[in-house]
């Protein structure tokens, strides 16, 4: 069966049609309402973007989500979990310091932010799945803690997963810091024949766990935990994905969103915000150009059609020039492809449905 997503474009002649306007219609329109009981406390799920970054989802649209579930009488709360890089938002302190720096005050959207894994991502409970890569996964305490939940995603690319949407933000963005170590598990960085050994990712590995022998660097797999540090900062391109493990690591990524939503049936709506749409994660420090025009945004309570409706309407557009869109610039491209060839998002979608998550078909609503 088809499910409903509810899509608003960005035209806007008057104060009635702006994007805070167009939000508050869209969660009507989807009845967001209804997911909510008297005082629920309400999480807010987004991504409050690493320093640096520009691209990530605008604080004040976020306050019209607030509002709304305000209205519906529940108590909202803005919230992410810590990363499992070492960067502007690996513990909780400096998490909070960046969402502020970024935007996201009390001032601003009308909700404080809670760290769902707390300090240092020690905040966690076990989630039993009974799934193929997992029986039990690792989900941020106050994530599963709270009543309700609206999932707020900046849809954009990803260079290990093809794309980031609603799934995604369920899957590494309500997973504590072992549980991320978990979902990459199987897809750890590797050495390449560019590598001329001059040390910079020795250096700028977190753990340690990287060193040089016969003047290439090496990597303990073992105790290697993906942050994907070393990868980042190699002058030569030497360290790069494992592109064969990335089918794996999609489907570990699905089976931790299945478990950071199995105890709210009923309960979470998902938005998805076609804007900004970037080759890359809001988790870097840098916001590339987009790859396509800005399209709109998308309301559900199924995060496979969401996420399946916002793939097509990206391809759907004529890629922009100048930007890292190499391939598919052409309508009915695939634009994901075009910038990460050799990764297949569609295989996320797939197994979500698999799993039971939602489903691929979808009826499209214009408001």
């Amino acid at each position: 069966m088809s499910s409903e997503v509810y899509f608003s474009n960005l035209r806007s002649r008057g104060q009635k049609e702006n994007k805070n306007s167009k939000i508050k219609q869209l969660f009507d329109g989807a009845k967001f309402g209804d997911l909510i009981q008297e005082e629920d406390l309400t999480a807010i799920k987004l991504h409050f973007g690493e320093r640096g970054n520009d691209a990530f989802l605008k604080p004040v649209l976020v306050n019209a989500v607030v509002e709304k579930t305000l209205n519906s009488n529940g108590k909202p709360f803005l919230t992410d979990t810590n990363t499992l890089y070492f960067g502007s938002r690996h513990d909780a302190v400096h998490h909070l310091e960046t969402a502020i720096k970024n935007g996201f005050a009390y001032a601003v959207t009308g909700a404080p932010v809670i760290i769902a894994d707390g300090l240092r991502g020690d905040n966690w409970i076990p989630v039993e799945v009974g799934l193929k890569h997992f029986q039990q996964v690792k989900i941020a305490g106050d994530i599963l803690n709270a009543d309700s939940m609206l999932v707020l995603s900046h849809f954009k690319g990803h260079g290990m997963c093809g794309f980031g949407g609603a799934i995604k933000n369920l899957a590494m963005g309500c997973a504590s810091a072992q549980g991320k170590v978990e979902q990459h598990q199987c897809a750890k960085p590797i050495i390449n024949d560019n590598c001329t050994g001059c040390g910079t990712c020795i250096s700028s590995c977190p753990l340690s766990v990287m060193s040089l022998s016969d003047g290439r660097a090496t990597i303990e797999l073992e105790e290697c935990v993906a942050c994907n540090n070393c990868l980042a900062v190699c002058p030569e391109s030497a360290v790069s994905l494992d592109f064969d493990a990335l089918p794996e690591f999609m489907e570990r990524m699905v089976e931790y969103a299945y478990g950071a939503v199995k105890n709210k049936k009923g309960k979470v709506g998902y938005l998805n915000f076609l804007m900004d749409i970037t080759p890359d994660c809001d988790c870097e420090a840098f916001s590339d150009a987009p790859i396509v025009p800005d399209i709109g945004i998308l309301a559900s309570t199924d995060p496979v059609a969401l996420d399946t409706a916002s793939y097509d309407l990206v391809n759907q557009q004529v890629g922009l020039e100048n930007s890292l869109l190499e391939h598919h610039h052409q309508k009915g491209g695939d634009k994901f492809r075009g910038v990460w060839e050799e990764v297949d998002g569609r295989l996320l979608l797939e197994y979500a449905e698999e799993v039971g998550m939602g489903s691929k078909e979808y009826h499209l609503i214009n408001l």
